[in-house]
């Protein structure tokens, strides 16, 4: 594990690599046990640093993946490598286990058309897997509210036991915490933007880009209004994060 630090909080990466994560997953499934999967990545540690529900989300979930090289990067420096284990890539994974393991599967967030046309190159990708509803909240959807609560119910009357969330942060881990709470033998996994990438809605940068780790500058050159701020905030915590991490390796040696 990787601790990160910032004032009084501490996140763990708990899990290290992405043949760890379907492990513990498939253990889960097989037991119908419930559970909830975050990635991490720099801008969510920037959120991270105040107080407040996304910060109380995070404490909620079972898995933390990094999914961001400057997680992995940070890792190194900690002395605790993990590897890059982005929501999107586990998309199409989590699905043939869903197959494997006959569990019900729901798509939750963006929009019905984009739903659709994600349920349909997910039973193209991991043929049997079961889809039983997609839900299309309504904008603006407040993850801790009463309505919240409805959708939730909604879903597990489905009979779905994993379940795709594709709301963004910080509305998808507040919504899975949420979740682990009031129907706790689902399991939720917060993709951010994988299922648009899967229904084609979002193009993703390509893989070349991907190798280099430049995948924040052709998100940035694609959505400079959006995302200019975000990169620079994330940027200004990046030097004492790598300082801490520095820390907990000279703490251990």
């Amino acid at each position: 594990m990787i601790n990160i630090r910032k004032t009084a909080f501490q996140l763990g990466v708990n899990v290290a690599d992405a043949d760890s994560l379907l492990d513990l997953a498939r253990a889960r499934l097989r037991d119908h046990d419930g559970f909830a999967l975050a990635t991490v990545n720099l801008d969510h540690l920037e959120k991270l640093r105040h107080p407040g529900p996304f910060r109380d989300a995070y404490a909620a979930q079972d898995f933390v993946v990094a999914d961001g090289n400057p997680i992995v990067w940070l890792s190194r420096l900690a002395g605790r490598p993990v590897s890059l284990v982005p929501g999107s890539d586990m998309v199409l994974p989590m699905a043939k286990l869903a197959t494997e393991t006959d569990t019900p599967v729901a798509l939750l967030g963006s929009t019905q058309d984009a739903l659709a046309a994600a349920a349909e190159a997910l039973r193209a990708h991991a043929p049997g897997v079961n889809i039983v509803g997609t839900f299309a909240p309504p904008f603006p959807f407040d993850p801790s509210s009463a309505m919240a609560d409805e959708l939730l119910d909604d879903v597990a009357a489905t009979g779905a036991r994993l379940v795709y969330l594709a709301l963004g942060a910080p509305k998808q881990e507040i919504f899975a915490a949420r979740g682990r709470a009031r129907v706790p033998q689902l399991g939720f996994v917060s993709i951010g933007a994988g299922l648009d990438f899967l229904a084609g809605t979002q193009t993703r940068a390509p893989s070349w880009v991907r190798k280099l780790a430049l995948e924040w500058a052709w998100r940035m050159l694609t959505n400079p209004r959006r995302l200019a701020k975000r990169y620079a905030l994330c940027a200004i915590i990046l030097p004492g994060l790598a300082v801490d991490a520095l820390r907990q390796r000279w703490v251990r040696s």
